[in-house]
């Protein structure tokens, strides 16, 4: 049973690879059966679920409430959509965001449950160092801006470097995982040398001090949460 739940949950997750938009796109008509074979499969086994348990304690649990609200919501979705390209209008397939319910919430998936709680108990502790992240990221910004928006440099492209500080941000954002280094720095580079002593300073700061701080607090306190959690707090 618990192979046949993770088959259908693994089924119905691939399904957003070959629903539109994909890269390998199937017939609507063969991914919506695939659909309803695997919902009547999870609707089955919550209906076997409620057989061996007792009725109150079955409707009290939110796992089950989350399976049979996923459930509807997904065939109600199913059913809009198919109505439309009836009908020849273009849709969206809103319900593929619930579809990791299924993963979560089922009695088999309680090691994924506790990682899931872990996740969320770590959020709100880290949440003091990310925005410190992103305090040293703004005021960056806003030096960059008040040394290049006023020379006039252009980018490689002939466009203007470092003007629009929404533009800085995003760029010095990219820069931290350096994945546009050192290009974002050639213009600057370029009409001074001891300009790169700028990036250098914000490539300590972001990306080796900060990210490492960041990722510290998150192992740190995944691994505090899971420890203490009890074996059925899950549940």
């Amino acid at each position: 049973m618990r192979t046949a739940t993770y088959f259908f949950i693994f089924l119905n997750l691939s399904l957003a690879l070959f629903e539109e938009p994909a890269v390998y796109p199937l017939p609507f008509l063969a991914t919506s059966v695939l659909e309803v074979l695997c919902l009547l499969v999870f609707l089955g086994r919550l209906t076997h679920f409620a057989k061996v348990t007792l009725h109150n304690v079955f409707w009290k649990d939110t796992k089950n409430i989350c399976i049979m609200v996923a459930i509807l919501l997904s065939l109600t979705d199913l059913a809009i959509y198919g109505v439309l390209r009836l009908y020849g209008v273009r849709g969206v397939r809103w319900s593929r965001i619930v579809r990791p319910i299924f993963l979560i919430n089922f009695a088999e998936s309680r090691q994924i449950r506790r990682a899931f709680r872990s996740i969320r108990n770590t959020l709100p502790e880290i949440t003091y160092v990310f925005l410190l992240f992103m305090f040293s990221l703004l005021m960056f910004s806003l030096m960059a801006l008040k040394l290049f928006g006023e020379r006039n440099l252009q980018t490689a492209e002939g466009l203007p470097y470092f003007r629009n500080y929404l533009e800085i941000v995003f760029d010095l954002y990219v820069l931290v995982t350096t994945a546009n280094s050192p290009d974002v720095m050639m213009p600057a580079f370029d009409f001074s040398s001891w300009y790169a002593l700028f990036f250098i300073a914000f490539v300590i700061v972001n990306t080796y001090i900060f990210m490492s701080l960041f990722l510290a607090v998150v192992y740190n306190n995944y691994k505090k949460h899971l420890k203490v959690m009890p074996g059925g707090a899950c549940d």
